[in-house]
């Protein structure tokens, strides 16, 4: 075999591996914060990682943390809920990632089954960081037909960066250094 195509192998494993490895972090954030395991949760996001759901944004991990750790959470739990999201669509450059997916959050209702809370869509700007896949920024929105759910889709599929101050979106390797 050839230095050039081993060289190609190499590089092939690596991207297999990088989103086996981002679809595992993403998917793991429902099973722990149904959990309510805050600190691994929190473990999920890069040390000044940015979690923006709808009109609430939390910065940092201890902040993130905090959210699974609060009461309106912690209720969810003891009822019984369910945050489960759909396969992701992964674009890693180099040591930069997007990723977005879809999830439904199911609440056990008092008379039995459950009823679907929210159906959302994810949008993910990762970052390998000490050989480690962390959450740089992750946004959230409901999916009820507003314009901005449905571009972080676009965005994710196209493997763009969606930068806070600018709804342009960017490919990973464009990122500004403040996204950095």
């Amino acid at each position: 075999m050839t230095e050039d195509r081993l060289g190609g192998i190499e590089r092939r494993l690596r991207a297999l591996e990088d989103e086996r490895d981002i679809s595992r972090l993403i998917t793991s954030y429902g099973p722990l914060v149904d959990a309510g395991d805050a600190d691994a949760v929190a473990g999920l996001w890069a040390s000044h990682g940015v979690y923006d759901v709808e009109d609430w944004i939390m910065r940092g991990r201890d902040e993130v943390r905090a959210m699974v750790n609060s009461d309106p959470h912690q209720g969810l739990i003891t009822r019984g809920c369910c945050h489960f999201f759909g396969p992701a669509v992964i674009t890693v450059e180099e040591d930069d990632a997007v990723a977005v997916c879809e999830s439904v959050l199911l609440l056990r209702r008092d008379t039995g089954g459950y009823q679907v809370l929210r159906a959302g869509v994810h949008h993910f700007h990762l970052r390998r960081i000490g050989g480690q896949w962390q959450i740089v920024t992750r946004t959230a929105r409901t999916l009820n037909g507003d314009p901005e759910a449905r571009a972080l889709l676009s965005a994710g599929v196209g493997g763009r960066v969606r930068l806070a101050a600018d709804s342009a979106p960017s490919k990973p390797s464009q990122a500004t250094s403040a996204d950095r």
